[in-house]
C-alpha cells in the first residue's frame, strides 16, 4: 500500500508539477504526516522533489525531471493510451481519465525533439545519454524566451551544491558547450551558468522582464581571468589533425609547411595538461617551456601507475 501511494504521489507531481500536502492527504485518505514521510522516501531515492513550508508553498517536482525511458517503451505508451482512450469513452471514471492525462503527458515529453529555436537540433549529452540534458535545455529555452524565472540546484566547479533563483536572458553556445546567461538573484547580478552543470530546474511560477543584453555585456571567457590564461603553440601531426580540429577549432589552425601550426589562449590548468595528453602525442608542444614540463611531470606519473 505505501508504495503504491508513493507513485501515485510520483504521478501526481507529474501531472501538477505543484500540489498542497492537504490535497494529497484528502486524495488518497493519508495524514499530512504521512504525505511529509513518503515524499521524504521519494527524495531519498533520487526524484528531486522539493517542499516549499508558507502560505505560497507546496510540494513540487522540478520541471527537467521524466521517468526513465525504459519505465514504457515507445509501443506500451500508444498501446496503454489508446486503451485508456477506448474506456473513458465508455466509462466516465476519474481515475481513468486522470491515468490518460499523465501518461499523455508523459508520452509527449518523451517525443519532443531535440531543437532549440526552431531550426536547430540540439543534443549536448553524452552517448547513452537518457536525454537529461536535452529535458535542461528545453526548460531553460522556454525560460529564456517566454522570460520564466527559474529555481536551479547548480553544482560548481568545485562540487559545491546550491540554490539559485536566476532569470535566463540568453543560451550562449561555445566550445562545444552550453551555457544559460541570467541575472542571478541570490548574488544580485548576472552570472554564467553552464547547463551541464545544473542538476535540476523548476519554474518558480514567476516571470521577469528582460534587460537589454548585447554581446559586449556578456564575459564570454566565463571562468577565467586574462592572468589564468596562457599563449600556446602547438604543431598537429596529421592523423590528430579531425580531433584537434573539433577542440580548438579550425580557425585557429593553419598548415606551414608539412606541419599544421596552433597559436592561442587557453585556460592555464589540469584539464589543458589532459586534453593535451588525450592525443596521445599527437600535439606537440612549442611553447611555452612551463606548459611542456607540466605535461612531461603529468606523463611521468602515468608511467608511473602502470
Amino acid at each position: 500500500m505505501k508504495y503504491q501511494i508513493m507513485i501515485k504521489i510520483l504521478m501526481l507531481l507529474l501531472s501538477k508539477r505543484k500540489v498542497c500536502a492537504r490535497e494529497i492527504a484528502a486524495k488518497y485518505d493519508i495524514s499530512v504526516r504521512s504525505v511529509y514521510r513518503y515524499v521524504e522516501e521519494l527524495i531519498v531515492s533520487g526524484i528531486p522533489v522539493d517542499v516549499t513550508r508558507g502560505r505560497y508553498g507546496g510540494i513540487s517536482i522540478a520541471d527537467t525531471f521524466r521517468l526513465p525511458a525504459g519505465y514504457f517503451t515507445r509501443d506500451e505508451y500508444s498501446a496503454s493510451i489508446n486503451a485508456l482512450k477506448a474506456m473513458a469513452s465508455q466509462v466516465n471514471d476519474e481515475n481513468i481519465l486522470s491515468a490518460l492525462e499523465k501518461l499523455q503527458r508523459q508520452s509527449k515529453a518523451e517525443s519532443r525533439d531535440f531543437t532549440v529555436s526552431g531550426g536547430i537540433i540540439v543534443d549536448g549529452g553524452t552517448w547513452g545519454d537518457t536525454r537529461k540534458f536535452s529535458d535542461k535545455m528545453a526548460v531553460c529555452e522556454k525560460a529564456v524566451n517566454e522570460g520564466l524565472c527559474l529555481d536551479i540546484d547548480y553544482i560548481s566547479r568545485e562540487g559545491e551544491h546550491s540554490r539559485r533563483i536566476i532569470d535566463p536572458h540568453v543560451l550562449i553556445f561555445k566550445q562545444n558547450v552550453w551555457y544559460v546567461y541570467a541575472f542571478c538573484h541570490t548574488k544580485q547580478d548576472f552570472r554564467t551558468f553552464k547547463i551541464g552543470r545544473i542538476k535540476s530546474a523548476r519554474y518558480t511560477g514567476k516571470s521577469f522582464e528582460k534587460k537589454k543584453i548585447s554581446r559586449e555585456d556578456i564575459p564570454l571567457n566565463f571562468y577565467y581571468r586574462s592572468d589564468e590564461l596562457v599563449d600556446v603553440k602547438f604543431e598537429i601531426e596529421k592523423q590528430k589533425l579531425p580531433d584537434v580540429e573539433e577542440w580548438i577549432g579550425i580557425d585557429n589552425i593553419e598548415p606551414r609547411g608539412n606541419a599544421f601550426i596552433a597559436e592561442l589562449s587557453l585556460p592555464d590548468d589540469d584539464i589543458l595538461v589532459n586534453k593535451i595528453l588525450s592525443f596521445g602525442g599527437g600535439v606537440k608542444i612549442l611553447s611555452p617551456e612551463s606548459l611542456r614540463e607540466k605535461v612531461k611531470l603529468a606523463a611521468a606519473k602515468i608511467i608511473e601507475t602502470v
